[in-house]
């Protein structure tokens, strides 16, 4: 789920599709989710939203392209390290994957984008000044 602020100083809602990777509207929520006490309700940091928003695609989607490579990519990266090594990943190979996820992140916020969808937005990416 997001949260943004519109243009005219409202607020929209897009929850994350399972089933296509884009944005559905979710302003029936917005009450519920900001009076909400306790629960699953949480903040995340820019940079944290974008890693889970493409765990969650990487592990939903399927498909064909380059943003898929780079998934299958960042999955074997971890594979290797967790399943095979039975470690953590380390600093570098923490830092190839959160770069990977923000570039895939932007890849498909852009084709997103092209295709229509209103909730698609790559800036999110950004770092915050």
């Amino acid at each position: 789920m997001k949260i943004v602020e519109t243009e005219t100083g409202g607020m929209r809602a897009w929850k994350l599709s399972s089933r296509h990777g884009g944005w559905e509207a979710a302003n029936d929520i917005i009450d519920e989710i900001l009076f909400a006490v306790g629960g699953e309700i949480f903040v995340l940091p820019r940079e944290e939203f974008v890693q889970e928003v493409e765990r969650y695609r990487a592990y939903y989607l399927s498909g064909e392209g380059p943003v898929f490579a780079l998934y299958e990519t960042v999955d074997a990266v971890i594979t290797q390290a967790e399943d095979r090594e039975k470690r953590y990943l380390n600093d570098d190979e923490l830092a190839l994957v959160h770069g990977i996820r923000r570039k895939t992140f932007v890849m498909f916020e852009e084709q997103l984008q092209r295709q229509g969808d209103p909730g698609a937005d790559p800036s999110v990416a950004q770092p915050q000044e």
